[in-house]
């Protein structure tokens, strides 16, 4: 069986923790022939530690010695080694968010379609058990038509003080972009992949700027701190759903909470635990199914799905025009807190 020869650019945390060790439990399936990262004495250290054969200070270079590639640098060089690794014919999985802007991720997906590769961008939830449990239940017609849904992604002061996540140059955002997207890309993937029509945004970051600092991820300097630590959001959809949005990095609240909830027109369903709720006989049934939230297994499935597509064996789950509606919301959240008004979305 022919092996995907698979390249990591960046090799910090995320790369470390979820992608190279996924990719190692596919070794049947796909070989990690190279790494590149900005800081080189970094790529060669991990290139040792995981037995990754090559090094390489230009990602150009890296093009030539493999099939694939996982981009998991700052959020500013997604588009750009996108696009360089679909022209060389390269597949890419690109960690999320897609990229700064809604209008590069249109070239990504232009650049994709051009070359005829698989573009995949890392959006891990839908990997999840309750993630895959829910999608069946909809699929299932089991909650009828969706209306109302309610999204929460919050973190107790948890603002992760390592690394660029508060670079607004580098990451174009904080809480929004980096943890909420997530669950925005969960929720409108449930619905069926609607077309979002408006929305309402509002973005704090007065959590973090206080001197008065309690954050159990680390310390981070309050003076320069320039990204979103809380944002809530309303969002419209040309079908008529409707969507309620929360996430932060630093709520002063009991302890995280993670929410999705979809009430339809036939019952309702809860993500995370999974559960169905569903008028019948006259009385409100209810059904748990054990289905978990395991990142790290889902970041195994993820992996296999993206190598199993490149070898003409599966379908994508996470399709690039997908993961650009997510970045089209979070453009529009951004703008509307900025403006004071909803923005419409063609």
């Amino acid at each position: 069986m022919k092996k995907l020869r698979m390249g990591i650019i960046g090799v910090g945390g995320i790369a470390q923790g979820r992608h190279i060790p996924a990719f190692l439990q596919l070794q049947d399936r796909v070989e990690l022939t190279a790494v590149n990262d900005m800081n080189q004495e970094r790529a060669e250290e991990v290139a040792e530690k995981f037995s990754i054969p090559h090094v390489f200070s230009n990602y150009h270079d890296l093009f030539k010695e493999v099939d694939a590639v996982t981009i998991c640098t700052p959020n500013k060089f997604h588009a750009e080694i996108s696009i360089a690794a679909l022209a060389a014919g390269v597949h890419v999985l690109c960690e999320k968010p897609m990229a700064m802007t809604a209008e590069e991720c249109e070239r990504m997906v232009e650049a994709s379609k051009k070359a005829g590769k698989l573009l995949s961008i890392g959006y891990h939830y839908r990997y999840t058990e309750a993630g895959q449990t829910a999608k069946r239940a909809v699929l299932n017609n089991e909650i009828g038509d969706p209306l109302v849904t309610r999204v929460q992604a919050l973190r107790r002061r948890k603002v992760p003080g390592w690394g660029v996540f508060t670079n607004k140059e580098l990451q174009g955002g904080g809480s929004l972009i980096d943890f909420g997207c997530h669950m925005l890309d969960l929720a409108i993937w449930l619905l069926g992949d609607p077309e979002p029509a408006e929305v309402m945004g509002t973005t704090y970051n007065r959590l973090s700027k206080s001197p008065n600092q309690i954050n159990d991820w680390g310390a981070f300097d309050h003076e320069t701190f320039e990204v979103d630590d809380h944002v809530t959001a309303y969002i419209t959809f040309e079908n008529g759903i409707s969507l309620q949005f929360e996430c932060s990095w630093a709520a002063n609240i009991k302890e995280d909470a993670i929410h999705l909830s979809i009430s339809g027109a036939d019952g309702g369903m809860n993500v995370y635990p999974f559960e169905l709720y569903q008028p019948k006989l006259g009385i409100m049934m209810e059904s748990t199914a054990k289905a978990e939230h395991n990142e790290t297994a889902a970041g195994h499935v993820q992996a296999e799905n993206f190598v199993n597509s490149c070898l003409g064996e599966a379908e994508l789950v996470v399709k690039p025009e997908q993961a650009m509606k997510v970045s089209k919301i979070i453009e529009a959240i951004y703008q509307s807190s900025e403006t004071g008004t909803s923005v419409r979305l063609r």
